[in-house]
């Protein structure tokens, strides 16, 4: 069955979800928030910038006006980056058809207030709209290129999670149903934090002991604060979690992996930023989930210690000392 679906960010991930959905026979609109990618897609027929090399299918129809991306759209994919999620969805929210559902395939938490994504999009969104949240393993440029990928849509509406299984998969994606909208959030944002750690033991050589390591008690703090925010600990154990985790601190084409790697070479956070198109979620994640940790008594040494990093205040080095020095205890403490 073909639905009207809009996409609201035209970067990797939301180019790569467009192509999917439009290869699926749904009509699409991307959202470009700059006139001139969205023009440059409507005549190559390529993201040269964000996604090179994918052809965009003609279900899909580039546009820089909201108003034409949700003309009539029955399901709405929110998929751009955290710090701008409240104000496009602020923008779009009159302009919802009514009953529309939203699908957030952004992952991070919010600066200033530290909700969620589906709480940012529920504060201001119509109450009649519908969210499920999209969430996993999966690189942009994978799904693109039709390679199997198997995600988690998570709702607090089980119908609504039973229509995205059936109108978003294909022979390519395989979507995991979940009414842990809280647990599945909380690993796709701190995942990344991990991962710009991951990259610093990389760029430091410090070999396949020490990110098994980094991984591991990664997850386990990730499981602290997901089940101190009301989640389910089997959550953080499947594709939201542990999935998402370890794709992002091995795989090459982790942003996140990549920024810890420049600054174990030394470079500072201004620098790499400078030269970076892209947005490496964990930059923007990694105070917000501090400040979530010490709201609900939870520690999280390996975010406390990116901190230090990104900031400057200490180097990649001395923040590995800092991780191996501290007090011993239980492993299940």
């Amino acid at each position: 069955m073909t639905h009207t679906i809009g996409v609201l960010g035209s970067g990797s991930w939301g180019t790569a979800l467009a192509v999917h959905l439009a290869r699926t026979g749904h009509d699409v609109r991307l959202w470009a928030r700059a006139a001139a990618l969205a023009e440059q897609m409507a005549a190559t027929r390529v993201n040269a910038t964000y996604l090179p090399g994918i052809e965009l299918p003609k279900e899909l129809q580039p546009t820089p006006a909201l108003e034409a991306a949700l003309a009539g759209a029955e399901f709405v994919v929110m998929a751009v980056p955290s710090h701008g999620v409240r104000t496009v969805a602020r923008a779009a929210s009159p302009l919802l058809v009514s009953g529309c559902t939203l699908v957030s395939a952004t992952k991070g938490l919010e600066e200033t207030s530290l909700l969620r994504m589906s709480e940012v999009l529920r504060a201001e969104c119509p109450a009649d709209s519908a969210i499920v949240v999209l969430s996993g393993p999966s690189f942009a440029i994978e799904l693109a290129r039709e390679l199997p990928t198997a995600m988690v849509a998570a709702g607090e509406s089980s119908a609504a999670v039973e229509m995205i299984q059936a109108h978003f998969r294909s022979s390519a994606l395989r979507l995991y149903g979940s009414s842990d909208v809280v647990g599945v959030e909380i690993g796709g944002a701190l995942k990344n934090i991990i991962a710009i750690a991951a990259g610093v033991v990389e760029g430091l050589g410090l070999g396949h002991n020490a990110l098994a390591a980094l991984i591991t008690r990664g997850l386990a703090g990730l499981s602290r604060l997901a089940v101190g925010v009301c989640s389910q600990r089997e959550t953080v154990a499947g594709l939201a979690g542990l999935g998402d985790l370890v794709l992002t601190c091995t795989g090459n084409l982790s942003r996140n992996r990549q920024l810890g790697m420049a600054l174990a070479r030394g470079e500072s956070l201004p620098q790499i930023l400078a030269r970076t198109r892209s947005v490496a979620e964990g930059v923007r994640t990694t105070e917000a989930a501090l400040a979530l940790g010490a709201r609900h008594g939870i520690e999280l040494p390996i975010a406390r210690e990116m901190s230090d990093v990104l900031a400057g205040r200490t180097d990649p080095q001395a923040a590995i000392r800092n991780l191996m020095g501290r007090k011993q205890k239980l492993e299940l403490h």
